[in-house]
């Protein structure tokens, strides 16, 4: 999909489908805007059931003021106005109230961005304003402010957040990374003490593939293109994966796979995106995730691994971000699908990482980083990847409940011996 040549009415239904849809607002709640090249602003309207917009609901507001639509303007829009007169490279405004991420505006602050690389990079320094009425001229100051001062992200105090972007998908892709941190930050303090990572560790760069020219298809390669597109929207959809974080992979040839790429937005990846890589090096024109080596690393260790994911689901990154142990001997499916889950530092070279993987251990929990897992094929490592997090998830609501029992040594045994 084509998503920012859309007009920016249907660019805002699309994307407000896509929060509603997510659980990311309510049906009263939230408001997005877009401002055009002619200084026009397209906004969501007021009191309209955000379940089902149509490009006909949107408003249009002339630089000179003039309303154009069947509704009346969000409340907002005198903030949103704000933005974009403080700030001219910010073409598109979103705020909305996912309930984590409204958890950490009633303690009044962002939550730790510094536990991910990929949370840090999207994320980056929030800005915190205090309690105002919605549509108020004290709450656009205080917005007004804040965004004058740089922040590209603020929350609002007993509220929910804004954010600003150079369009529309890149105020969603901070937004929905911002949720995901938030829900691994709640679940990571039930477990004990966060762990967030150095400046140095933040900047640490991935290693560049060299490129190569993709001439003539390899056998197999459209299909497999076609379903790792598949799951990948698939993982969106179910929130197992931020829409701008992730990687996918799928082995076509003992020396040739395919692999999700750099900077896209995983919610509408296209197969002419997906990228081949042959011999560790990328199709020529594309850039591949920018943890392609680690893929490649347990495709040539592992001949008998058809798929990789690279996972960074917020249950599994509590784990990650924290000291607590995700063992998958608790649960009786987890330890069926997934035997044993190593563990590795943040650290870790990708070879390293490779060799923790072997048939008692399909997953590995790479520090502040993902969980890398592995599959025969595609559904494979992709249930192993549902089952891992939901397992993270149960054990991490267990901890409120009381004494967890565990699964017996006999118990142990015989799945060994049924599921070998």
């Amino acid at each position: 999909m084509e998503f920012l040549r859309m007009h920016p009415a249907d660019q805002i239904v699309e994307m407000m489908n896509r929060i509603y849809g997510g659980g990311m607002t309510t049906t009263s709640g939230g408001n997005l805007s877009i401002m055009n090249e002619a200084g026009d602003v397209w906004i969501t309207p007021s009191g309209i059931d955000k379940g089902s917009l149509t490009r006909a609901d949107i408003m249009q507001v002339k630089p000179d003021g003039t309303i154009i639509g069947p509704h009346r303007p969000s409340v907002e829009l005198k903030f949103h106005q704000d933005i974009y007169r403080l700030r001219p490279e910010i073409k598109a405004v979103l705020h909305a109230h996912p309930s984590a991420l409204v958890a950490f505006s009633l303690v009044g602050r962002g939550p730790e961005t510094r536990m991910s690389p990929d949370y840090y990079r999207l994320g980056g320094r929030i800005g915190v304003v205090g309690c105002e009425t919605p549509g108020s001229d004290a709450l656009k100051e205080r917005l007004s402010k804040a965004f004058s001062e740089g922040y590209d992200t603020v929350v609002m105090e007993n509220h929910g957040v804004v954010l600003g972007g150079a369009d529309l998908m890149e105020a969603f892709l901070r937004f929905e990374t911002l949720d995901f941190c938030a829900r691994t930050e709640i679940y990571a303090r039930k477990m004990g003490a966060l762990r967030c990572l150095t400046d140095a560790q933040l900047k640490q760069d991935r290693p560049v593939c060299g490129e190569y020219a993709h001439a003539e298809p390899l056998p197999g390669e459209g299909k497999a293109r076609e379903e790792l597109c598949a799951m990948v929207r698939r993982a969106c959809n179910q929130r197992l994966t931020p829409a701008a974080q992730g990687a996918f992979s799928v082995r076509i040839s003992e020396n040739a796979f395919l692999i999700t790429p750099q900077n896209a937005d995983r919610g509408y990846i296209g197969p002419e995106e997906i990228v081949l890589v042959v011999d560790g090096q990328a199709e020529s024109g594309k850039t591949p995730d920018k943890d392609m080596r680690l893929h490649q690393a347990i495709y040539e260790s592992h001949p008998d691994v058809g798929a990789v994911i690279l996972s960074e689901a917020p249950g599994v990154m509590a784990f990650a971000c924290t000291e607590a142990q995700l063992d998958a001997r608790m649960l009786l499916e987890s330890y069926i699908i997934l035997r044993g889950v190593k563990r590795a530092s943040f650290e870790a070279e990708d070879m390293e990482i490779a060799v923790l993987i072997d048939r008692k251990n399909s997953s590995v929990l790479v520090e502040n980083r993902y969980a890398a897992i592995t599959g025969k094929n595609l559904i494979n490592a992709f249930d192993r990847m549902e089952v891992l997090e939901y397992s993270a998830r149960a054990l991490i609501d267990a901890r409120s409940l009381g004494a967890m029992a565990q699964i017996s040594e006999d118990s142990v045994r015989c799945i060994d011996a049924m599921f070998e």
